[in-house]
């Protein structure tokens, strides 16, 4: 699985934003019961997208400048960047399916 793991404020330029490959952000906090749903899913695709995908998870408690330069409002987010930018953004507890149909048109 082409997984990153935990990211933070400090590295996100670098793992997240100058990543070849593009790269999911979990943004998440352990008291948020949907966050713990969704994880799960976001490995599984983490590990279905292999190469063509790195997933990595933000908590938000703890890494207030990204949560705030990227708008997250509410969690969980999942935003894909591609080349640096957002290309797609999931919010809220989803089907795994219903993930996969946002994100699918950025990982050709």
């Amino acid at each position: 699985m082409a997984n990153i793991g935990d990211v933070n404020d400090t590295e996100f330029q670098t793992s997240v934003l100058d990543s070849e490959t593009p790269v999911l952000v979990d943004f998440w906090a352990e008291w948020c019961v949907p966050c713990h749903m969704v994880s799960p899913v976001v490995e599984e695709i983490g590990q279905e997208k292999g190469q063509d995908l790195k997933v990595a998870k933000l908590n938000i408690d703890e890494n207030p400048d990204a949560t705030r330069t990227y708008g997250v409002m509410s969690i969980p987010s999942l935003i894909l960047f591609k080349a640096g930018k957002e290309v797609a953004r999931v919010t809220g507890a989803r089907p795994k399916d219903a993930i996969l149909r946002d994100l699918e048109p950025h990982l050709a």
